[in-house]
């Protein structure tokens, strides 16, 4: 894995980004949604499951892949 796309490091994402997130209730299934980064919600360097971002959809998620 390329270390630029890890989505678990709050360094890697920015505003404005391309990324594919899992919300809340897709956790079971792992469905992918994708959209750009409005917001990050993750106040930590990094998060064993994923940064939080509110998408510009306004649906939150943890990061999963960074296109």
């Amino acid at each position: 894995m390329n270390p630029d796309k890890d989505g678990r490091k709050r360094t890697n994402i920015r505003y404005g980004l391309n990324v594919g997130v899992v919300l809340k209730e897709d956790q079971p299934t792992g469905y992918i949604t994708y959209g750009k980064v409005q917001k990050i919600l993750t106040s930590s360097p990094a998060h064993p499951h994923g940064i939080k971002v509110r998408l510009n959809t306004g649906e939150v998620g943890r990061v999963k892949e960074i296109l």
